[in-house]
């Protein structure tokens, strides 16, 4: 890919892309989704330096079954926010109970109203696919197709983290592959698997709230919890 930026864009790259040096705990423990974004582009440096990190996650038999499509074409885009807002109800009722008894979810849930409204102004949109279909059963093979395609992700939003850029993983606009396949034109033998909105963060990142780590940990089989009490 040939580039031809402006000076003001190099000096953007150039500024993000000493953001790489980040040490990897930082990007870590201050990653969290950035659901609002500015509509200002994103250099294509970044998105194939983003992408090329990415491909650095470890996969299945190094078999590489991951490809991404980089959405910035507004057609397409505007096909996935009207996907995301068709499976928006259904989000909502999934999450009825929660955003009755959990206030401190309001905030959350309102980033994923802001997303929801504001789809159409997000500057790219990466689609992480398996360049296969993932086979209904048996079920190893199925996790099969996602372990080998899910770490690329995680390496793409810690890519963004240390970039600057705001990204947040998502799959509502995927509730239907016959429909998302049609927006991204995308062959019957690939399947989307997730969407990475990328972009200029309106928020900023920060620290985030999680469970005490002794909650999550059980020691060789469920319920035994030795580390409970323990704080992140």
């Amino acid at each position: 890919m040939d580039f031809d930026p402006s000076s003001a864009e190099t000096e953007t790259v150039e500024l993000a892309l000493k953001g790489l040096s980040m040490p990897l705990v930082e990007a870590m423990e201050s990653q969290r989704a950035i659901r609002r974004l500015q509509p200002d582009p994103v250099p294509d440096e970044l998105l194939v330096r983003m992408i090329e990190l990415a491909q650095k996650a470890p996969n299945g038999g190094n078999e590489q079954w991951f490809a991404f499509v980089v959405v910035k074409d507004p057609a397409a885009r505007a096909a996935l926010g009207r996907l995301n807002r068709l499976g928006y109800p259904g989000l909502k009722l999934y999450y009825r109970q929660r955003l009755r008894t959990d206030p401190k979810f309001a905030r959350t849930w309102a980033a994923i109203e802001w997303q929801k409204d504001h789809f159409e102004e997000i500057p790219v949109l990466i689609v992480a696919c398996a360049n296969r279909r993932v086979p209904p059963w048996p079920r190893l093979m199925n996790a099969g197709v996602y372990a080998s395609v899910y770490p690329a992700t995680q390496n793409l939003l810690l890519a963004a983290r240390a970039l600057g850029l705001g990204a947040a993983f998502i799959t509502l606009p995927l509730w239907s592959l016959r429909r998302a396949r049609k927006a991204l034109g995308l062959p019957g033998n690939v399947t989307p698997l997730a969407v990475v909105p990328v972009g200029w963060p309106r928020g900023r990142y920060g620290p985030t709230t999680r469970k005490p780590v002794g909650e999550v940990m059980h020691l060789d089989r469920w319920g035994n919890q030795p580390w409970a009490g323990v704080s992140s």
